[in-house]
């Protein structure tokens, strides 16, 4: 599972590395294309923009895989160990329930309605720019999946 969960972490930080050096050359393009030859592209600003939607959720489900978000811990530290991992394992299934509720099949659900739509500059599909939700939804899930068994393992080693 640990080379699983490595392997994740390999490819989305990949993902969120080339997304940012693309918005990076693009914004360049855009500033210079603005400035020097006075002929703003349209199209740059679409693409740093969705690609900045992609690398934040790709981001976000990276930061969540290694357990660096932000956390509200102080009330859950009052109790002991074994409660402390039961309240993780509740916490951890909700945000189970809601990734893949809300970001796998709301985002699937987006994805699909907006098939045909199309986006005014690149001329695409909106529902490839939405198809990230369901993507990082079924990171996030995996993600969650494994400290849960993480979770369940600590707790055995605590009984």
């Amino acid at each position: 599972m640990e080379n699983l969960r490595n392997g994740l972490d390999k490819l989305i930080l990949f993902i969120c590395v080339v997304l940012f050096m693309f918005m990076t050359a693009v914004g360049t393009y855009q500033i210079s294309v603005r400035y020097i030859f006075k002929d703003p592209s349209t199209i740059s600003e679409e693409l740093i923009s969705y690609s900045f939607a992609w690398m934040s959720m790709f981001a976000a489900s990276y930061v969540f895989g290694k357990r660096d978000h932000m956390r509200m811990v102080f009330f859950v530290e009052k109790f002991n160990k074994k409660t402390q991992l039961y309240i993780a394992i509740l916490c951890e299934i909700v945000i189970l329930l809601f990734a893949f509720g809300v970001l796998v099949c709301g985002g699937k659900a987006i994805t699909e309605l907006t098939m045909t739509q199309i986006s005014p500059a690149l001329r695409i599909s909106m529902g490839y720019v939405y198809s990230v939700l369901p993507t990082c939804g079924i990171i996030t899930s995996i993600y969650s999946i494994l400290y849960i068994r993480d979770l369940f393992i600590r707790l055995k080693e605590e009984v």
